[in-house]
């Protein structure tokens, strides 16, 4: 936020998602998935979508012995998120690829994109809508 109160999206311009009009910050989005509590670590990537620009993948590690259902995890950030932001896709791996300074790799996870074992939020009759503000 600038001194006059304006926002500005701030996030790596490979990491900026575009879903329908909306700017979501993967930062953002990662944060408020790895606070589940089932969840070690995540990435947010844009995955193309049907619809143009693009939809959001989020690609996850859980918490040795915790397994994850991703319709329980989507009820769980759609309260803690504007719709827009809450993941379509879900993808569940053991560990997700690092860097030799552990740090996520997210272009592998970028380029490999939906896959077979992709939980879909659409297919499985989940859809959130904008609440209005009173």
């Amino acid at each position: 936020m600038n001194e006059a109160g304006e926002f500005y999206f701030v996030d790596r311009i490979k990491d900026a998602i575009r879903r329908r009009g909306e700017n979501i910050s993967s930062i953002e989005l990662e944060t408020q998935v790895n606070e589940h509590p089932a969840v070690q670590e995540s990435a947010a990537v844009a995955v193309p979508s049907e619809w143009g620009e693009d939809e959001v993948l989020v690609v996850l590690a859980p918490k040795p012995g915790a397994t994850i259902d991703p319709g329980e995890l989507i009820a769980f950030l759609a309260e803690r998120m504007a719709h827009f932001m809450v993941p379509r896709y879900v993808r569940i791996l053991e560990a997700l690829p690092k860097t030799p300074t552990t740090k996520i790799q997210k272009a592998p996870l970028r380029e490999e994109g939906v896959t077979p074992d992709t939980w879909d939020r659409e297919a499985a009759g989940i859809t959130l809508k904008a609440e209005r503000l009173a």
